[in-house]
């Protein structure tokens, strides 16, 4: 494995056996990472949308699993 940094990248160069699904998943944990460093929501925000999406998706789907 190489890591490099050029310019304003990052490069991580690997050998073509490393298994790609858990790369992959790495790869999904540091763009999350990433995106909760820039974020500026407090956790009230995000309290407040799971509410809102918990509440939208029952509003949607509820009546499938209660009858």
């Amino acid at each position: 494995m190489v890591v490099e940094q050029i310019n304003n990248e990052v490069v991580i160069r690997l050998p073509s056996y490393v298994h790609f699904e858990a790369l992959q998943r790495m790869i999904d944990l540091i763009s999350l990472k990433e995106a909760n460093a820039r974020s500026v929501a407090t956790q009230e925000d995000i309290d407040q949308l799971a509410k809102d999406v918990k509440k939208g998706w029952w509003e949607k789907q509820g009546s499938r699993y209660l009858k």
